[in-house]
């Protein structure tokens, strides 16, 4: 940790209680839009194609503007764009809810451009102002948050919806909003909230890590095939399990949760078990977890809740894996910035391509086997390319 930049925001458990509440709004403002689609598609007669796009826009924004994400926080500081996510999602939820479909679209937008800035910089805090040794542990919670939120916001909007429309529960993620940026302003001050301090690029001594480029491109690549995974899983485990085992449709989606909520004892589990095994261990571990979802559903689908403990644990940990590897693997604020535009760019461009992909081999096919052959596929590659990357940073990193 010498020459790292001392810690300039308030002590450690009010900053990672700021992490976990900026993250609780990173996934829910749009995953919101499943459990009221035929409402917004009965109100504002979309046709199928257009109501994909409002879930898809987000991961498409994450995917292309993930360099524009890091010049944003390179140029305006952390803090501050941390505070341009919440602001943006705050109107992005609003705008989305306030008309016809064009302006559906144009909140859509602003909400994947805006959480695709969070998505750079809330790391960036961790790295700069958590200590070396409880980095794993603030990785966790911000993992852990985004999985949350997403949970709950998909809980709570159906009922909401019922009870005073679709656009009152869409628009609701407003509230979280502003509670997050309320914290986060007062934890780090109005001065560092608001006002543009662009990132110093001398901030560290810490030598460069021999191969850095290639092991960039492994987590590139691990992480690509994380985001495949998880995107397909989410998208297509409901209706696996109504196609093979005949659940009704709202019993699949209620089972498919299971797969969401044990993400979190995934991503705070990372940090437990690197005290007592090695990052490639707990890789190894992960990966073999990941790769019971095809395999159990293709061979035991009767099993399916188990496979969905075991993924679940297994998505939520190997992001938290893959994130504080690129943390670690930067000798500054502004490579690591640069670093986790391309880890998460690359990897949010394949993720978009998931669920229509899949959905595709299965239609072509008429079953479900030759998609889970491809979900298996892209975890063994996420395997082979997270434990061939993790293994190379040193450990006093």
């Amino acid at each position: 940790m010498s020459g790292r930049t001392p810690a300039r925001n308030p002590g450690s458990r009010v900053l990672l209680a700021c992490i976990g509440l900026v993250a609780l709004n990173l996934r829910g403002p749009f995953v919101a839009v499943a459990p009221v689609a035929d409402l917004i598609q009965a109100d504002l007669q979309f046709p199928p194609a257009v109501l994909g796009l409002l879930t898809s826009i987000p991961v498409l924004c994450f995917a292309l503007a993930a360099p524009l994400a890091s010049s944003a926080a390179r140029r305006f500081g952390v803090e501050f764009a941390v505070t341009l996510t919440l602001l943006g999602v705050m109107a992005g939820v609003v705008v989305r809810s306030a008309g016809g479909s064009l302006l559906v679209m144009v909140g859509t937008v602003l909400i994947g451009l805006a959480i695709t800035v969070g998505n750079i910089a809330v790391p960036l805090i961790i790295r700069r102002d958590v200590p070396l040794a409880r980095q794993g542990f603030a990785m966790g919670i911000y993992t852990a948050a985004l999985n949350i939120g997403a949970f709950l916001t998909s809980a709570a909007t159906a009922p909401l919806a019922e009870a005073a429309g679709w656009r009152v529960a869409l628009a609701a993620a407003a509230i979280l909003a502003a509670v997050a940026v309320s914290s986060w302003t007062l934890a780090v001050g109005p001065g560092k909230a608001f006002r543009v301090s662009p990132e110093r690029s001398g901030d560290t001594a810490l030598p460069p890590v021999r191969g850095s480029g290639w092991i960039t491109a492994g987590l590139a690549v691990a992480f690509a095939m994380q985001a495949f995974s998880y995107y397909g899983v989410t998208a297509w485990l409901p209706s696996y399990l109504h196609d093979e085992l005949g659940m009704s449709v709202t019993g699949a989606g209620a089972a498919s949760s299971i797969f969401q909520v044990l993400a979190i004892v995934g991503a705070l589990g990372v940090p437990v078990a690197t005290r007592f095994m090695s990052t490639t261990a707990v890789a190894v571990t992960l990966g073999a977890l990941w790769i019971t979802v095809p395999l159990g559903l293709l061979l035991a689908p009767g099993l399916w809740w188990l496979w969905s403990i075991s993924g679940g644990i297994a998505q939520g940990g190997g992001a938290t894996v893959i994130f504080l590897t690129t943390i670690r693997l930067a000798r500054d604020q502004i490579s690591a910035g640069r670093m986790s535009a391309v880890v998460q760019g690359s990897g949010y461009r394949l993720a978009a391509t998931a669920p229509p992909l899949l959905g595709l081999v299965h239609e072509a096919s008429g079953s479900w086997t030759p998609a889970l052959l491809v979900l298996l596929a892209s975890v063994v590659i996420f395997v082979v390319s997270t434990t061939a990357s993790v293994r190379r940073i040193p450990r006093d990193r």
